[in-house]
């Protein structure tokens, strides 16, 4: 349409996602935003409707990139439950480890803030946190655990995940983040041992 400025969508959106990402939502305003994008406060209304909406789609679009890796990574559970397990933790380590993004998680920073959010963005915080144990899940129970061990340690591996994003945040070191996944891969690999 003329005299109407087109924009790149996914761009705008990714641009949005990090500065939600960097100063949360309460932190993040309009003017903000308009910065991050590129785009005016009519041109953010239009395109993405209220803060909310835009965080919601900014939600999405994180849970989706980053779930996609985190299939990839638990893929070969049924072959290799370990491995699998040890290559989900590796997509989170290389997200903290990446300079393009800010540390942390979008869905925890999220999640620890739902008391001040709405109740669509607190529900799709702890629904993406779902799918994320639901994945666990169905990964060990490739690994034939002892029965309820599968949902435990999925549980287990969930708030491991999670808090290895909280520690980034707070400055924790690589080696750090390592040993808390070294030692529930260890608790994991026990369990497994027991079960053959």
């Amino acid at each position: 349409m003329a005299g109407k400025k087109q924009f790149d969508v996914g761009i705008a959106l990714d641009a949005a996602m990090l500065q939600f990402w960097r100063a949360g939502y309460a932190d993040t305003s309009l003017d903000d935003l308009s910065r991050a994008t590129g785009l005016n406060r009519s041109s953010i209304y239009s395109s993405f409707g209220d803060k909310d909406s835009l965080y919601l789609r900014c939600l999405d679009r994180y849970a989706a990139r980053y779930g996609t890796r985190y299939d990839q990574a638990l893929s070969y559970a049924s072959e290799e439950p370990l491995q699998a397990v040890r290559a989900f933790f590796e997509v989170t380590l290389q997200r903290i480890a990446d300079p393009d993004v800010p540390d942390g998680c979008l869905i925890a920073q999220t999640v620890m803030a739902a008391p001040a959010l709405s109740p669509t963005i607190a529900a799709r915080a702890i629904a993406a946190l779902d799918l994320q144990h639901a994945r666990l899940r169905t990964a060990l129970n490739a690994a034939q655990l002892a029965e309820g061990d599968a949902d435990d340690f999925a549980v287990h591996l969930t708030a491991v995940n999670q808090s290895l994003a909280v520690m980034s945040r707070t400055g924790a070191s690589r080696k750090q983040l390592r040993t808390v996944i070294d030692v529930s891969m260890g608790a994991l690999s026990h369990a497994v041992r027991a079960r053959s």
